[in-house]
């Protein structure tokens, strides 16, 4: 089973893409089938997370996703949303990078 993933940040622009950045060198460590990161700004992400399997946001921004969380999401709220070690653990922990292996 293929993931969708969404990484959303305050403005959507350069550290979202940055984010992305890191989930898919995260995704490729953790050999997880992924088809698509989409990166935007919390605002857009609210809307749509329901379309995805799992969402990355900053960690204060996390309880904006409660409506995803709720159907069915895997939300994860980073403290450093450019860490790899966090991302990494986060996938880990919440059973994501088990339930998305390639």
């Amino acid at each position: 089973m293929s993931a969708k993933i969404l990484v959303a940040c305050a403005n959507g622009a350069g550290t979202s893409l940055m984010m992305k950045m890191t989930a898919e060198r995260v995704i490729k460590k953790l050999g997880m089938d992924v088809s698509e990161i989409h990166h935007c700004a919390l605002s857009e992400g609210v809307s749509s997370a329901r379309n995805f399997d799992i969402v990355f946001a900053p960690l204060n921004f996390k309880s904006m996703y409660e409506d995803a969380e709720r159907s069915g999401v895997t939300v994860i709220g980073l403290r450093n949303v450019l860490s790899d070690k966090e991302m990494e653990e986060a996938l880990v922990s919440t059973g994501a990078a088990e339930k998305f292996k390639a």
